[in-house]
Formats: C-alpha cells, sequence, structure tokens
C-alpha cells in the first residue's frame, strides 16, 4: 500500500483527459497534474528543447510525494528525456505511447495501423518504430495534425463543427485510403474530438485513446507492484500550471468535465 499521489504532466491540458480516466479506474488515488500552458504547445518543438522542458516538469513532480510519475503528453513520449535521466529518478516512469500502441495492435484484424499526432510525435517514428518492433509485418500510416490542439483548446469540439470537420477530413481522408481498420490518438487533445472523428472514420476502424490506455497501464502497475492507495475516501487532486490565465477554468471544463479554476495553483517552472 501507498498514499503518496500520482504525478502527471502534460504541454498543457490535454493530460487532463488521461486524469479524468485515472479518476474513474482509481478514485481513492491521489493525483498532482502539472500542465505546461506558458510553453503549449510542444509538438512545433526541437527535439532537444522537449526534452528539457520534460525534466523540468518531472522535478516539479518530484519535489512533492509521488509514486509514479506519467507523461501523459503524446509529444514527449515520442521524443522522452535521455535514459540515463530516466533511469535516475526515484519512481517508476511511463508514457502514453507504449499502452496505446500495445492497445492498437491488439486490436487491428488487417494489420494496418494509423497514427494522428503531434508533428514532433510524428516526426520522431516512435509509434511506427515500436509497432514495428511487436509486429514487423504491420503495416503504419502517420499523420501530423498541428491544427487540431489550437482548435480543442479553443471551444472547437462540438460533434456538428464544421471548422473541425473540414480539417478532420482533410487530415483523415489521405489515411483512410490506406486501409487502416484502426486509429491511434496520438495526443491527449484528441479524445476530445473522439465522437467527430468516429463519424468521419466511420465504424470499422477503432480509435484507440491513449490517455485511457495510459490510465489502464498505471493501474495495472499499481497494483503489481502493492502501490495502491487502500482508502475508502476520495483521492484529492491538486492541479499546477505554468500560467494561470483568464480562461483556464473554462479549458480545463473541456478536458476534465467540471470546474477546477478554484483549485489551481500556479508554477514558475523554469525554476526547476
Amino acid at each position: 500500500m501507498n498514499s503518496h499521489a500520482i504525478g502527471i504532466f502534460d504541454s498543457g491540458l490535454g493530460g487532463l483527459t488521461a486524469v479524468r480516466e485515472l479518476k474513474k479506474l482509481l478514485p481513492h488515488e491521489h493525483i498532482i497534474y502539472f500542465g505546461d500552458n506558458a510553453r503549449v504547445p510542444y509538438g512545433g518543438r526541437s527535439r532537444q528543447t522537449i526534452r528539457r522542458y520534460a525534466e523540468q516538469d518531472i522535478r516539479f513532480l518530484l519535489s512533492h510525494e509521488v509514486k509514479m510519475l506519467v507523461a501523459a503528453c503524446g509529444t514527449v513520449s515520442s521524443n522522452p528525456p535521455p535514459k540515463e535521466f530516466l533511469q535516475s529518478l526515484p519512481v517508476a516512469y511511463t508514457n502514453v505511447l507504449m499502452p496505446a500502441v500495445q492497445a492498437a495492435c491488439r486490436q487491428t484484424k488487417n494489420g494496418r495501423i494509423g497514427v494522428i499526432a503531434t508533428a514532433a510525435s510524428i516526426h520522431s517514428g516512435a509509434y511506427e518504430r515500436q509497432i514495428h518492433r511487436l509486429h514487423p509485418e504491420m503495416t503504419v500510416i502517420q499523420k501530423a495534425c498541428p491544427l487540431f490542439v489550437p482548435l480543442i483548446e479553443n471551444g472547437y469540439i462540438q460533434r456538428d463543427n464544421a471548422v473541425t470537420i473540414q480539417v478532420a477530413r482533410d487530415y483523415l481522408e489521405p489515411i483512410l485510403a490506406e486501409g487502416i481498420d484502426t486509429l491511434i490518438l496520438g495526443c491527449t487533445h484528441y479524445p476530445i474530438i473522439k465522437g467527430l472523428l468516429a463519424d468521419i472514420v466511420g465504424p470499422a476502424v477503432t480509435l484507440v485513446d491513449s490517455g485511457k490506455e495510459c490510465a489502464r497501464a498505471v493501474k495495472q502497475y499499481l497494483i503489481e507492484n502493492d502501490l495502491l492507495n487502500h482508502s475508502t475516501l476520495p483521492g484529492e487532486q491538486q492541479y499546477f500550471v505554468s500560467d494561470k490565465d483568464q480562461d483556464f477554468g473554462v479549458k480545463a471544463g473541456i478536458f476534465l468535465g467540471e470546474d477546477i479554476s478554484s483549485h489551481v495553483q500556479e508554477v514558475a517552472i523554469d525554476h526547476y
């Protein structure tokens, strides 16, 4: 048993979709979330910058009592800090990439998997490498979708939103033409428009929610390593950001489904 919190970070607010799933699966666990919204998006940054930001995010979370670290960011998952840094961490570290890859490989029937993510994630080739490591015979079709994050964070999330539908069609039609039957949502923002995406890809294509799959993997790890919090009380959540702008409460509500504006603290992340 371990009553310490699960530490989760993302480049912005997308990781709150993983928090939402964790709260469903592990209602008694404490969660500390950091969203680096002052420097969002990470998806257009260099690999060196992404790694530096991720190391700062991790050091901030380690300044609290955490029992596990989760990179709920597809871009960081695809461009992780160096192995030496990760191996030096005092607690376990995981991300959204491998759980999503494993789920997609289990669910595909024709071996043709699509991946949509930020430009940095796609350019890293990480999803394709991991899929081929597990199943070299599978075909991977990838597409960077840089407009999704700003559209989602600005509230263009309605299932019938004409702007987001048009953008999504432009991104997805070339992938669908390749005959995929499984599509990895490689950014934790994307589940917010999952219904809209499902309408475009149709029922023959399975959507893999990277945040949801990561939450399942975290639960399994805590069970296997006897790290669950066995309290019967609801877990507590703490939320930190690098820029508490006036619209934060509204934006966070999009991802988490509740207003947390009064529970958010601002952090000078450059100090870590």
